[in-house]
Order: C-alpha cells, then sequence, then structure tokens
C-alpha cells in the first residue's frame, strides 16, 4: 500500500538525479538567503556552484544544535517572519530551544511524509486515530495531525496525558491506531488492565506508532502482545520537520527514509568523515525542499545505519536501523562506552520483570558505578525471597553479558518506577551532583 508510489518506488538512478537538482537548489537558496550557511561557506571557501555532485556534500560544513542555538530564535530562517506560519521548538532543557519555523509550502510537506509514513502502516480513511503526543510546541502532535487529515483517518486529538480519558476515548470511540512514546504505550496498557479492568487487547486497536524515544524489539514485543497489535517505528527531529523522515514498513526491516526530501549520510561520530552504507555511525541529514527553514549536513547525534537493498515492500527508496542511541546520551563507565537501549534490551529478555526501569550513575569512591532499578512482575513480588534474589543474580549476568560491564540490580515493587506520558527519563546522573 502506497501513499505516492512515485516517489517511494522510484528507480535508484532517477532517484539520484533528483536528489542532486534538489541539493543545488537547497544549498544556493541557504547561501543566498540565510547569512549563517554564507559565513560558513565562505570560510571554507565553498560556493555553490561547486557542488556539481552528490559526493561533494563532502565539503559543505556540518550545522549543529549549537549553530542552531547561537542563531535563536529566527537566524536560520530563509524567509521573512511574515511568511512562516507555525513555529515549534524543543524543550530547551539543556539550553535556549531550538526554534523550526515552517512557511505554508513546509506544512504541505509535512502532511505529505507523514501521509506516506501512515499509509504503510494500513492507516486510511476508514481509521480512527488517536495522536497522544504533545500538540504544544513539541512537533510530535501536529505532525501526526497533517498527515492523518491528508489520509482521511478520522483524528482523536487526545494530546499527552490525561490517561483514564485516553483509555476512555479509545473504547468510546472504537480508535483503531494510535501515536504515542513507546514507553506511554506500555503505560496505558497498564493502566487500562489494572486501574480500569479493561483488557487493553479487546479494544478495536490494531496498529500504533511509537517514536520520540529509544526502544528495543523487545519493547515492540511487549506492546504488540499487551495491545495485541502491530507496533511501527517513526522518525523524526524538530530540527528537519518533526515526524515523518522515516517510518517502517509491515516488513519491520528498518525504517524508509522519505530521500527525495532528505538527504542522508552516515559520518563517524569522531572525525566526521563519511561511512559507507551498512556501518553503524551517526546520522547527518540535509533537507532537500524545506522552504522556510533549509538545513545542511544536521548532525543529528542519532547512532544507526543505512541499507540500500531492495524492500520486500517494493520501496526503493534507503532504509535506517532503528536507533541505537544518541552521542550524547552515551555512557561511559569504567572505561564502557554503552547505550540505554541495551540495558533495555538484557532486562526484556529476562522474564518475572515488567518493562519499567532507570539507570542511576553515581561515584561514590572516585568509580563509576551503575545501578540498574527494575520493577518485578506482581508474580514475583508476592515469591520467597530466595527466588527474588536468584531472579536478581540472573539479571545482573544478562545485563553484564550484554553491555561488558558488571552492574547492581535492585529489584523494586510493581509500579514503583514512574511513569512517563511523554519521554520516559531512564538514566538519572548523579557523578556531577557534588
Amino acid at each position: 500500500m502506497y501513499w505516492n508510489k512515485e516517489m517511494e518506488c522510484m528507480d535508484p538512478e532517477r532517484l539520484r538525479e533528483l536528489q542532486l537538482k534538489r541539493l543545488q537548489e537547497v544549498v544556493k537558496r541557504a547561501y543566498e538567503k540565510v547569512p549563517f550557511y554564507k559565513k560558513k561557506f565562505d570560510e571554507v571557501g565553498l560556493k555553490p556552484e561547486d557542488i556539481k555532485s552528490l559526493e561533494d556534500i563532502k565539503y559543505i560544513p556540518f550545522t549543529s544544535k549549537m549553530d542552531m542555538r547561537e542563531a535563536y530564535p529566527f537566524g536560520m530562517f530563509a524567509v521573512p517572519l511574515e511568511e512562516i506560519v507555525e513555529l515549534h521548538t524543543s524543550s530547551g532543557t539543556t539550553g535556549k530551544p531550538v526554534v523550526a519555523g515552517y512557511t505554508k509550502e513546509d506544512i504541505e510537506l509535512w502532511g505529505e511524509v507523514m501521509a506516506r509514513c501512515l499509509v504503510m502502516m494500513g492507516v486510511g480513511k476508514n481509521d480512527v486515530i488517536q495522536i497522544a503526543y504533545g500538540y504544544g510546541l513539541f512537533t510530535g502532535g501536529l505532525g501526526f495531525h497533517y498527515g492523518a487529515h491528508k489520509v482521511g483517518a478520522t483524528v482523536v486529538p487526545a494530546s499527552a496525558g490525561n490517561t483514564r480519558r485516553q483509555i476512555q476515548l479509545m473504547k468510546d470511540f472504537g480508535t483503531t491506531a494510535i501515536a504515542c512514546t513507546p514507553s506511554y504505550a506500555l503505560y496505558l496498557a497498564e493502566y487500562a488492565k489494572e486501574e480500569m479492568g479493561i483488557d487493553p487487547s479487546t479494544l478495536k486497536l490494531r496498529v500504533g506508532s511509537f517514536g520520540a524515544e529509544m526502544w528495543t524489539e523487545e519493547m515492540r514485543r511487549e506492546i504488540e502482545k499487551r495491545f495485541g497489535i502491530d507496533a511501527y517505528n517513526v522518525y523524526g527531529l524538530t530540527e528537519i520537520i518533526g515526524p515523518g523522515v522515516a517510518h517502517e514498513c509491515t516488513a519491520k526491516q528498518g525504517l524508509h527514509v522519505w530521500e527525495d526530501h532528505f538527504l542522508i549520510e552516515i559520518i563517524d561520530p569522531e572525525t566526521g568523515e563519511q561511512l559507507p552504507d551498512g556501518q553503524e555511525g551517526e546520522l547527518v541529514i540535509t533537507t532537500l525542499t524545506r522552504h522556510g527553514m533549509p538545513m545542511l549536513r544536521f548532525r543529528t547525534r542519532d547512532i544507526t545505519t543505512i541499507h540500500r537493498e531492495p524492500c520486500s515492500c517494493g520501496r526503493t527508496v534507503a532504509r535506517i536501523e532503528r536507533i541505537k542511541g544518541r552521542t550524547d546520551d552515551m555512557i561511559k563507565v569504567r572505561g564502557v562506552m554503552l547505550f540505554p537501549y541495551q540495558i533495555e534490551q538484557a532486562i526484556l529478555e529476562v522474564q518475572g520483570v515488567e518493562p519499567h526501569y532507570q539507570i542511576v550513575l553515581t561515584r561514590p569512591h572516585y568509580l563509576d558505578e551503575i545501578e540498574v532499578q527494575v520493577e518485578m512482575s506482581k508474580e514475583v513480588f508476592s515469591d520467597d525471597v530466595k527466588t527474588i534474589e536468584n531472579l536478581r543474580k540472573k539479571l545482573e549476568r544478562r545485563i553484564e553479558e550484554t553491555v561488558g560491564v558488571r552492574v547492581k540490580v535492585t529489584l523494586v515493587e510493581p509500579k514503583s518506577i514512574p511513569r512517563s506520558e511523554g519521554k520516559a527519563k531512564r538514566v538519572i546522573d548523579k557523578r556531577n551532583l557534588k
């Protein structure tokens, strides 16, 4: 099932020709309309006409989140403010927020790429889609909203939070598709069963699109089991457009990137050098058609791999693997680099625990320590002390086998780990608080 078969299944050579044409246009536009880019180009002695092939993109300087913060609020815009019809921002929890500006053309583009994503997982005019992402300055809610309108689905703009009402709306409105963070999906399933006496698998839900935080294949299986649905992975980011950059098809063998709008590369996060397809590294994205705020070689900090072999669904655009983490989320403990998703993967492979956990980092005696707090299932919690201790040791072994460093596991009672209605806070770093 396709929304725009011509673009989704374009001949690879023709796609490259289209990408080059659009790359040359966006580079020229950014150079002429955005002082930030003119300065960047001039500093390295690069002119728009120097970009003669797709390979020449490597000569273009990177754009970082810090660059965008320094340009706050409107320094990255390529059009006057009166042409910007919508503004979104990042959370700004680590400094000034990143501002994204959209023209009417950009809103149309956003709806187009999100429509492709929704149709790819089987959502259409006969569906009721409940959007449980935030509808404020966060891009999640409205991104799905625009795409759902385009495919003709009935939209329930529930926004984030108010969990009891979310479940009641699903029941009353016959919601068939949901969009939210994966951690909130688990909380919805848990709340429906424990607090409202509703088996989540009896709802009319059949598909869900989940993103905005890292999640594992094990987490997918847990969501699918609890709701009895197909769970799909969506990818996007405020700096590029919001959700809709990439999405899984029914094969679930990676996320298809809409390459007619987004040019992707993988680089070595340390050196910045391009890496070949199939090699893991940091994802870099250039917007090819964004009008109000073109973005050249934006360093996403997301770690993944690009694959270009044909997909069984028939689409010819490249796929990226599930995001394994962000370079700035990477944890370094006793010389070992690890991502929180690796710990989640190990936890969910062990029976007797719930998919709710927190990682606490401390430095009590000049040496980093990791404590992983994991919720027990109700059955284990009511079991004998020996069974609980054996489970704790089993978790410690499994996590150490996965990440290569010893951790302390603390088993906690059910429902004691804080639940999130948005992005889950998995890591608490107490090492620099003193």
